[in-house]
């Protein structure tokens, strides 16, 4: 069809456009994630140090924004520990850590005070499994170097921020309450935290169960032996599957563990839902997009309005990434010593973690969606309704709200997606180990050779293996 719009028009429409798009800095409203891939191909391929300099190059290209500092400090501390360069990996970990409890305070702040401000402009604190692991694997680091008591601080420091977790999001829910109260567009809405049903991490007191072995001191590891278990009796929704047979102690031989990292953590994506305002009944009715869903309800809240209208937003969701590696089998000088057992999905962690913060997501996200909506409304009606210059500016209004209505979909696409472990009582002395990872089929995906591997009759004996496809 013929194009039968002036020349004048298109000019005046294309910068109207170009304003609105601006305005909403849509550049800053989504969530850059393509440099990623070849990331995720050199860790797939276990070139370990080759991702390494790639999250570095990223860097110096400003891949990585400032305000997502968090993610490079975490990603990097990922990629230097999978290469064993376990003093550079803490190093970034470290920051990672430091930058998480500045951020976060920092970004509940600038959210409950600004409601029309995107999820994707404030800054990045993490989520709180990949702050956990943040501190897991530098626990592994120390280990890998014998230093006993940094792996108790940061196992130490895994636990407590569990243990704080709900209180962490009880605070951000008053700080929402207390700003919603003074924001300028005086939406009416109740914030409150999800219960956060996680405090018992069996990765963590596996780890500190070895260590305190190691060292000596058995009653403390015969305690977090049984902490272990309770965290399988006790959260069912995160550990589905059985306890492992792990041991920590052997009467007359060495314990050789292997713990496996495998497959890729759960990353996020874009949950589209609509918004439908009901100005009678005071409702905010909210339905999903997708085509086998489409039209029902996710949610509704009842909130004053003042217009009834239809508008799209989204919020994320954490979904998890498949894996080709479905079991780990370890040899001991060609002869077969064990299969390992499933200790940690952290998808599962992921996504029980991610419940409290998604909560406050997705009420923020409903209250500014409503907010936006009502403006692009009262927008559209200011411009000129006739001809097709009219029903571009409409357009327009529409395209750069829902611009600016992307979700957040930061997040470390480094961690593992689950953690394999095995105890295995053997006679002190030198093994050429290997560990094969193999996928449902029973067929080799990849495997990891330590060739002259020590087992001490006492002290720490820790074998780590990797394998992220």
């Amino acid at each position: 069809m013929r194009d039968l719009a002036p020349a004048s028009v298109k000019g005046a429409v294309f910068g109207l456009l170009l304003s609105l798009l601006l305005s909403v800095g849509c550049g800053s409203v989504t969530t850059q994630k393509g440099f990623y891939e070849p990331i995720t191909a050199d860790l797939e391929n276990s070139n370990f140090e080759a991702a390494a300099r790639r999250i570095e190059a990223a860097k110096a290209e400003n891949k990585y924004k400032k305000k997502d500092r968090f993610l490079y400090y975490v990603d990097a501390g990922l990629a230097y520990h999978y290469a064993s360069l376990f003093d550079t990996s803490n190093q970034r970990l470290t920051q990672a850590e430091d930058a998480a409890d500045e951020l976060f305070t920092k970004s509940v702040s600038r959210a409950a005070t600004s409601l029309l401000l995107n999820d994707n402009v404030l800054e990045y604190a993490g989520e709180d499994y990949e702050i956990l692991y943040t501190n897991l694997i530098m626990a592994l680091n120390y280990m890998a170097q014998d230093d006993f008591d940094g792996a108790f601080v940061e196992v130490k420091r895994a636990n407590e921020k569990l243990n704080l977790l709900e209180l962490k999001y009880a605070d951000a829910s008053r700080r929402f309450q207390e700003g919603s109260q003074d924001d300028e567009e005086k939406v009416e809405i109740e914030y409150s935290a999800k219960k956060v049903r996680f405090n018992n991490d069996a990765f963590a007191r596996y780890l500190s169960m070895h260590v305190y072995a190691a060292d000596g001191k058995m009653d403390d590891a015969r305690i977090d032996h049984e902490l272990l278990r309770s965290a399988f009796r006790e959260q069912p929704h995160i550990y589905d599957f059985d306890v492992p047979d792990i041991t920590y102690y052997s009467e007359d031989k060495s314990i050789l563990s292997v713990v496996a990292l495998a497959g890729l953590s759960p990353v996020k994506e874009a949950l589209n839902l609509r918004i439908r305002t009901d100005k009678d009944l005071d409702l905010v009715q909210v339905l999903y997009t997708d085509p086998w869903r489409k039209d029902s309800e996710y949610g509704h809240l009842p909130m004053p309005v003042s217009e009834d209208y239809y508008f799209k937003f989204s919020i994320p969701e954490i979904v998890p990434r498949s894996s080709r590696i479905s079991r780990v089998r370890v040899f001991s000088s060609s002869e077969f010593l064990g299969e390992l057992q499933l200790l940690e999905d952290v998808a599962r962690v992921a996504e029980e973690t991610f419940q409290a913060k998604k909560s406050l997501i997705y009420l923020r996200t409903v209250a500014r969606a409503v907010a936006k909506g009502l403006a692009a409304h009262k927008a559209k009606e200011k411009v000129d309704s006739g001809g097709v210059k009219g029903w571009l500016k409409k357009a327009a209004v529409d395209v750069a709200t829902d611009v600016s209505e992307n979700a957040d979909l930061r997040c470390s696409r480094l961690l593992p997606g689950r953690i394999y472990v095995g105890d295995f009582e053997v006679e002190p002395g030198t093994y050429d180990l290997e560990i094969e990872f193999l996928d449902e089929n029973g067929d080799l995906v990849s495997a990891q050779e330590l060739k002259g591997y020590q087992v001490l009759k006492k002290g720490l004996n820790l074998v780590e293996a990797v394998s992220l496809k």
